[in-house]
């Protein structure tokens, strides 16, 4: 069975972010870096990016982040989308098909979300992993990726916003390692760019629409399904071995982080 993010998931996220104890900086360019580590039993690195938007506030980025329909508009890589249900107010599931660089097949994912916001002066998160379910298998025309952890924390300041955002894929099929390893940190930054772009707009798109709702704010105009996390599973509940999963390499990471306190410093 799946599992939904626990104030602990919510935690190590900030931690991942924060702390750059083994990490590697990749780029430093217009108040946005990006960091790579190497992951243990894992072929694909994880990757994170910190950065400044001094014209757009986390809580308009928080909306952003969440609304499925302004998704479709500003996300040219988005060819697919599907609200799949509600496991309580804080936690939903999703399916999403994305386009990829010509030779290669779209790739798609069945996510599990879950967010948290701590209030006007403290943080905004959400955590996204991928889960399975016998009603969403792979579809024919696309390879069914993986994420293991996907998250973004957000930090007001003022009418700024600090974005910070991990994650650890695995985009499956063919794809060497090294080559996707090598690209990655190229394209959050052009993940980053649209972002903002989409963040400057969507105050004016988001009222011209009939339908005003925005139901990761407000409970009540939920109209997707209950669904029961009984009905997913992990995509990690495999051996060791096997699989590296988000936890372990959050235990891995937390356990390192307990014999070396000492922090580098962060330019946010």
């Amino acid at each position: 069975m799946a599992r939904i993010a626990d104030d602990t998931d919510f935690e190590m996220l900030k931690y991942l972010v924060d702390d750059n104890e083994g990490w590697t900086l990749e780029l430093s360019k217009a108040n946005t870096e990006v960091w790579t580590r190497p992951v243990d039993g894992c072929n694909f690195h994880m990757v994170k990016i910190n950065t400044l938007f001094d014209d757009i506030t986390s809580d308009t980025l928080f909306d952003v982040l969440h609304d499925p329909d302004y998704r479709r508009v500003w996300d040219t890589h988005m060819l697919a989308s599907e609200e799949i249900g509600i496991v309580n107010v804080n936690n939903d599931v999703g399916y999403y098909a994305m386009s990829c660089p010509p030779p290669l097949k779209p790739r798609d994912f069945v996510l599990l979300r879950s967010w948290l916001d701590t209030g006007p002066l403290g943080e905004q998160m959400l955590i996204s992993r991928s889960v399975t379910h016998h009603d969403w298998p792979p579809r024919k025309g696309y390879i069914r990726a993986t994420s293991h952890l996907t998250g973004f924390v957000l930090r007001s300041r003022g009418e700024k916003c600090i974005l910070s955002y991990v994650t650890h894929c695995d985009p499956q099929g063919a794809l060497p390692p090294w080559l996707v390893n090598k690209v990655t940190h190229t394209l959050g930054p052009r993940m980053i760019k649209d972002l903002k772009k989409a963040a400057l707009g969507y105050i004016a798109w988001k009222s011209t629409q009939e339908n005003y709702r925005k139901p990761w704010r407000f409970p009540e105009e939920m109209s997707l399904p209950r669904i029961s996390l009984s009905e997913f599973h992990s995509i990690d509940n495999k051996p060791a071995e096997e699989n590296a999963t988000s936890e372990n390499i959050i235990k891995n990471i937390n356990g390192k982080s307990n014999k070396e306190s000492k922090k580098k410093k962060r330019l946010f």
